[in-house]
């Protein structure tokens, strides 16, 4: 019964995801695959449904993500990191500072413990974050707690700010029109670049290898010509479907339980980054020629696969928001420990 009853659930969730997400593309909404699985996921995960995506579903959907990244990535990414180099590194500090001031005001206010604060309040590379957390002493649930607030309400917020701003203008390209027709040769190439590039990279144990891998591994083949990246629409399809139910299944009544001292807290803690952010980037588009949505896209505080989505699936520079995400996680991957052992040293025993 037990079973039939998972079968039954998945079944609805699918079916109230396919509604969702085709309301959202009919609304002009960009990432609509990827939004209606998460809201439809949070509806079933608080009310208890009790789902979970495998980790290994949630790992290939990373790499085709990996390798969606990889299909955008061209020689002018790398002229954007030569040419606009300087700002990119600063838009990355501010972006990982203001998670660094975030995490040391929640636990000055005792709202959360120190390496928890921390790590929950580090600007992207949720998942890995999580990973992380726990073998430096914080609490992994609060941590992805904080993560994916924080991803849902950039998810959301990026994605209406585009709205807004594509309104009028024609609609974009939808996330599955973002690849070319694909042939069976580089469907083949694309496949075998994100199996071999996620094992060798989560052999590795590199943080968040499953999407690093496959992206690192892929943009370099294919940006030096060597072979095509590719992907069918209905691989894609479930790839931003998977990342939506793995984000909305992680929120439960047992974790809104024990968060719900924090989450005035993390929620505002969540919107100042954002707002923050936002600021940086209406500041970034009279230091570059760049339009706003670019720039918000650039300094988001979420995940670059999300945000990745989004960017493709607009009028974006893409090549810019990817170059200046791609940066910040490897920051933030490498900064974390540090950040984290900082604040837990800077503020009082008491306060933590």
């Amino acid at each position: 019964m037990s079973h039939l009853r998972t079968i039954g659930l998945w079944s609805a969730l699918v079916a109230v995801s396919a509604l969702l997400a085709y309301g959202l593309y009919q609304a002009h909404f960009p990432a609509a695959l990827l939004l209606g699985p998460m809201i439809a996921g949070i509806a079933f995960g608080v009310t208890g449904a009790r789902l979970a995506l495998p980790r290994a579903g949630f790992q290939a959907a990373q790499a085709m993500i990996g390798c969606l990244v990889a299909h955008a990535v061209t020689g002018s990414i790398a002229n954007t990191l030569v040419d606009d180099g300087l700002v990119i590194v600063a838009v990355v500090l501010v972006t990982v500072a203001a998670g660094g001031v975030v995490g040391w005001a929640l636990t000055r206010l005792r709202i959360l413990p120190g390496t928890t604060a921390a790590w929950g309040s580090s600007p992207g590379g949720a998942s890995a974050m999580v990973a992380m957390s726990e073998e430096f002493g914080a609490d992994p649930r609060l941590v992805a707690f904080m993560q994916y607030v924080r991803v849902v309400a950039v998810v959301l917020s990026a994605s209406l700010v585009t709205r807004i701003l594509l309104q009028g203008s024609p609609v974009p390209a939808g996330p599955d029109q973002a690849v070319d027709a694909a042939s069976a040769a580089s469907v083949f190439t694309t496949l075998a670049v994100a199996a071999i590039g996620a094992a060798v990279a989560m052999a590795l144990r590199v943080p968040a290898g499953a999407l690093v891998g496959p992206m690192i591994l892929g943009a370099g083949l294919h940006a030096a010509g060597l072979v095509r990246m590719d992907l069918p629409a209905p691989v894609l399809d479930a790839a931003y479907a998977a990342i939506g139910w793995y984000v909305g299944l992680r929120f439960t009544r047992e974790t809104l339980r024990l968060t719900v001292r924090a989450l005035p807290g993390i929620l505002v803690a969540t919107f100042a980054v954002i707002l923050l952010c936002g600021g940086w980037a209406y500041a970034l588009t009279h230091l570059l020629a760049i339009d706003f949505l670019t720039a918000f896209l650039a300094t988001s505080p979420g995940g670059l696969d999300s945000v990745a989505i989004i960017a493709v699936g607009s009028n974006a520079d893409v090549s810019f928001v990817l170059a200046v995400q791609t940066l910040r996680l490897f920051v933030v991957l490498v900064t974390g420990p540090l950040l984290a052992k900082w604040i837990a040293r800077a503020v009082p025993e008491g306060a933590a």
